[in-house]
C-alpha cells in the first residue's frame, strides 16, 4: 500500500538533542612577531643542517663553457640550451676560471657602444670577442670585477647564502677534486632562486608564519618620496629607483645595466603607473637576433621583439606578507617583483599601480639568513620552544 506523506499526516520522529563539539584548539602558534622571529630561526638552523647536494634536482644538465670559446658561439650556447649563465673552464690550467652571465654581455655592448664607430663594428667585435678577455673589458669600463666565488657542495646551505648574500652574488659554483688526479670538478651551480624555492618547499609550516609586511620588514628598495606628495622640480621621483619610459632608448637602458650592476628597468606611463619591465635578457635577444642597430630603438619597439613566452611582470603591493612571497618563489619562477602603490597608498593621496619600489632575490635571501659576516655562526634569533627532528628534505626540479 502507498501513502503519501504531508505535513498534516507525517509521523513524528524524536530526535536527539544535537550537542556541540567544543573545537579543537590549532596546533599552530599565533601569528606575532615571536612567532615570526621563530620562524626564521627555525629556517636558518634548517640550513645549517643541509648542504648544497641536497638542493640537486634528481635530473639536471650543467653547461661549462671553455674560456677561449668565441662571445657569439658562447651565447648561442646559452640561448639553446634555455640558461642565462654558465662556469667557464680553463682548458690549458685545467681548472675553474669564473662565470659567464648575462652581465657580461652587457658590459661588452656597452664597451663597444663607447669606442666603436659604427653598429657594423660594434657586431663584428662584440661577436668574435672572446670570454678569456671579458675582465679586461670591466677593468676599462670601471666595473666591479666578479668574485672569483665557488663553494664545496658539502658545504652546509646556511654558508653558500652567506656568501651568496656578503658578494652581492646572484649564483656561486658548486666545485669538487677529482681524488686521482687532484684538478677541480664543477659539480654544478647554486643560484638564489634555487635555495629560495628549497626554503619554500622545505619549510612550508615556517613559512605560514611570516605574515609580516615586506616594507615593514625592509624588504626591497622603495621610492624616496612618500606618496601622494608632489615631487620636487629637478628631482627624480622615482629615486633611487632606475626608471624609463616606453620612448627611453634601448641603449640608454643599456647603459643603466651596466653603471648600475642591476638586471631590469621598471617602464612607466607619464603618471609613474608600471606598464612593463625591461630585462637584460630582452637585450641579449636583440644580440641573438644580430640587429644591434635595434639598441637605438625605443623601448616600446624593442619589446615588440620579445618572445611571446614571455611570463610578464610580476608585482606586489608593500603591505604583502614575506610568506606570500615564499609561496609564489615555490609555484612560479620569479626573479624580482614591482611594487606598487595600493589601497593604503591610495589613502595617503596616491595612485594604484603607481611605481613604489622594487624586491629581488638578493633582498629575499638577505632577510632570511640575516646580515652576517662569512663564517659568523654568533647570529641566533631566539629559537623555538621546542625543535623537531627535520624529514628529508624534498627535491625540486630543474632551474637555470
Amino acid at each position: 500500500m502507498n501513502a503519501t506523506l504531508s505535513p498534516n499526516n507525517s509521523p513524528k520522529v524524536k530526535r536527539k538533542v544535537s550537542v556541540r563539539r567544543a573545537r579543537a584548539g590549532s596546533h599552530l602558534p599565533p601569528l606575532t612577531q615571536e612567532a615570526h622571529d621563530a620562524a626564521l630561526y627555525s629556517i636558518r638552523n634548517y640550513l645549517r643542517g643541509r648542504t648544497s647536494y641536497d638542493t640537486f634536482p634528481v635530473s639536471f644538465r650543467l653547461i661549462v663553457l671553455d674560456s677561449k670559446l668565441e662571445v657569439r658561439k658562447a651565447l648561442q650556447c646559452l640561448l639553446n640550451n634555455g640558461v642565462v649563465s654558465a662556469p667557464l673552464w680553463n682548458s690549458e690550467k685545467s681548472c675553474f676560471a669564473g662565470m659567464f652571465t648575462v652581465s657580461d654581455i652587457i658590459h661588452l655592448i656597452q664597451f663597444y657602444y663607447k669606442t666603436a664607430n659604427s653598429f657594423d663594428t660594434v657586431a663584428a667585435d662584440v661577436e668574435f670577442f672572446r670570454l678569456e678577455s671579458l675582465r679586461d673589458i670591466e677593468k676599462e669600463l670601471g666595473v666591479e670585477e666578479p668574485p672569483m666565488l665557488r663553494e664545496h657542495p658539502n658545504a652546509s646551505l646556511y654558508d653558500a647564502a652567506k656568501l651568496l648574500i656578503q658578494t652581492h652574488a646572484r649564483r656561486v659554483p658548486l666545485l669538487d677534486n677529482d681524488t686521482e688526479t687532484g684538478h677541480e670538478v664543477i659539480v654544478s651551480v647554486l643560484t638564489q632562486y634555487r635555495l629560495l624555492k628549497f626554503i619554500a618547499i622545505n619549510c612550508s609550516k615556517e613559512i605560514s608564519q611570516l605574515h609580516l609586511p615586506l616594507r615593514k620588514l625592509g624588504i626591497g628598495t622603495y621610492v624616496r618620496r612618500p606618496p601622494g606628495e608632489p615631487p620636487v622640480e629637478g628631482q627624480d621621483p622615482y629615486y633611487p629607483i632606475a626608471t624609463a619610459s616606453m620612448e627611453t632608448s634601448v641603449h640608454d637602458v643599456v647603459h643603466m645595466f651596466s653603471e648600475r650592476g642591476i638586471s631590469a628597468v621598471p617602464i612607466l606611463d607619464e603618471d609613474g603607473i608600471v606598464v612593463n619591465l625591461y630585462e637584460t635578457v630582452d637585450v641579449i635577444t636583440l644580440v641573438r637576433l644580430g640587429v644591434y642597430q635595434s639598441l637605438d630603438l625605443t623601448v616600446s619597439e624593442a619589446l615588440n621583439q620579445r618572445s611571446p613566452d614571455f611570463p610578464g611582470v610580476v608585482i606586489c603591493t608593500a603591505t604583502d606578507s614575506l610568506g606570500t612571497l615564499m609561496q609564489l618563489i615555490k609555484k612560479r619562477r620569479v626573479h624580482r617583483l614591482v611594487v606598487v602603490e595600493g589601497d593604503e597608498e591610495e589613502k595617503k593621496g596616491g595612485k594604484k599601480g603607481r611605481l613604489l619600489g622594487i624586491i629581488t632575490l638578493s633582498d629575499v635571501l638577505r632577510y632570511i639568513i640575516g646580515e652576517t659576516n662569512i663564517g659568523d655562526s654568533s647570529e641566533r634569533l631566539k629559537p623555538p620552544e621546542e625543535e623537531k627532528p627535520q624529514p628529508p628534505p624534498q627535491t625540486i626540479e630543474e632551474d637555470s
